[in-house]
């Protein structure tokens, strides 16, 4: 499952028209990092470089200039070398990148100084990203510089430095029917991770052993961590960005896990809450249905003609409701609407766009005004509830509860197809499938054996 060389070749394509002749277009790969002393985090490609070649080597750069009759679409790449290909691996080589990537022409990227002024000379604008990697932003000055000293003999300089962000990104946040299927393969993949979560959570376990399940999960399917998992139980799912992922779960608690998978640079994003013993308190399934009962409104606003800001105002507003209803919030709903009077319990967005980035780029308004949704976009839509126990005033019996609930949801031009439904979110079902679970595994707890009685 991957997207052809073909489709890469159309977007190079659809992003040149958009620039125009007299443009050159500069996509540099991702750096490598450092992590401490001699030993590199994991190589994670540029999202833009993906999107446009699906090559994902270091030390490489792709140059789009349209029009150009030679060639318009060249990438500079690592020569093969036998023996650092020993050490790191195999590399495709200028040789042979033509042919499998579908650009006009390669070169070594060891030339690249010698060769890219000579493609700038001429152009009026260049498009690049400033700011992502400096050392890559001098040596882009130094090239448009080099075209510069050369004007008094003729040379013509381009007089345009502009964000490539402006052109691309609005290309990326539509995603193609290949695209979606990588989201909805990331998808199952979190989906059977968080299930397993569901089958394992018990009191005496520890965030990191959830954790370790999670990673084990996207692994044993050739995917990776689209970030950071967040495994918080109890008060730590108040926490937003939790990330400790050390504590105990404990009998009564909830257990709130963030975590989704990256597969062929595809993320995923879910969140669910279970309670640990497998059983929701009254306070705690007060919460978790509102919470529910939020998302599934704003779920149901992600069509097309519909604004953005849509989808987070339903939730919102059904939140509010709840809450003055369960005595949290005093006074109408206009007015706690109005005062941001929820952002004690609610206070981040609905949601965002999501495909080769997790929090993936696009505007999220336009002439100032909140977007209208489209088909072919993709937003996951993740309200929640969360009770510091530093809230002194309110009533002890809700305080620590955090709920969240996420998934990733594409528009169509029908009904929003929920990417991530492979996981169970309602409350009969969550408490049916982690009581299966215990008694599969013989591990009925103290209050099971109560209710049995």
């Amino acid at each position: 499952m991957s997207v052809s060389a073909s489709e890469f070749r159309r977007r190079r394509r659809q992003l040149m028209e958009l620039a125009g002749d007299g443009a050159i277009i500069i996509v540099p790969s991702a750096p490598e990092r450092i992590r401490n002393n001699d030993a590199h985090y994991p190589y994670r490609q540029d999202s833009d470089l993906v999107y446009l070649t699906g090559f994902d080597e270091p030390e490489s750069v792709l140059v789009l200039v349209p029009g150009r009759e030679a060639a318009e679409t060249i990438l500079f790449c690592r020569e093969r070398d036998r023996a650092r290909e020993q050490w790191d691996g195999p590399r495709l080589g200028p040789e042979q990148a033509p042919e499998l990537l579908l650009v006009d022409d390669a070169f070594p990227i060891a030339d690249i100084d010698d060769i890219l002024p000579g493609l700038i000379e001429g152009r009026e604008r260049v498009y690049y990203h400033f700011g992502r990697d400096s050392e890559f932003d001098l040596r882009v000055l130094a090239w448009i510089n080099r075209v510069r000293a050369e004007v008094r003999r003729g040379a013509r300089a381009p007089h345009e430095i502009i964000a490539l962000g402006f052109l691309l990104h609005e290309l990326r946040l539509f995603k193609s029917r290949g695209e979606v299927q990588l989201m909805r393969r990331s998808a199952r993949i979190a989906a059977e991770a968080h299930t397993r979560v569901l089958n394992m959570c018990r009191p005496g376990l520890s965030e990191f052993e959830i954790e370790a399940e999670i990673l084990h999960t996207f692994r044993r399917h050739q995917s990776v961590s689209a970030y950071e998992p967040i495994v918080a139980a109890g008060a730590n799912a108040c926490v937003l960005h939790y990330r400790a992922n050390q504590s105990e779960l404990k009998d009564g608690d909830l257990l709130l896990v963030d975590a989704g998978a990256e597969y062929a640079f595809y993320a995923s994003d879910i969140t669910r809450t279970i309670p640990i013993n497998g059983r929701f308190s009254p306070e705690q399934k007060a919460i978790y249905q509102l919470v529910l009962d939020a998302q599934l409104a704003a779920i149901d606003q992600a069509r097309p003609g519909n604004h953005w800001n849509d989808v987070h105002d339903t939730a919102v507003r059904v939140i509010v409701a709840g809450l003055i209803k369960l005595g949290l919030l005093k006074g109408s709903l206009a007015r706690n609407l109005k005062d941001e009077r929820y952002k004690d319990f609610y206070m981040h967005k609905t949601g965002h766009w999501i495909g080769l980035d997790v929090h993936d780029v696009g505007d999220y308004r336009i002439d100032g005004e909140p977007r209208l949704l489209e088909a072919g976009m993709v937003m996951t839509v993740e309200p929640g509830i969360y009770i510091s126990p530093d809230l002194v005033d309110v009533p002890a019996r809700w305080r620590g509860i955090g709920v969240r609930i996420e998934d990733d949801v594409l528009v169509t031009r029908k009904d929003p197809d929920v990417l991530t439904s492979g996981v169970v979110k309602d409350i009969e079902s969550i408490e049916a499938a982690m009581a299966a679970a215990a008694r599969e595994r013989g591990d009925i707890t103290k209050r099971t054996r109560r209710r049995a009685a």
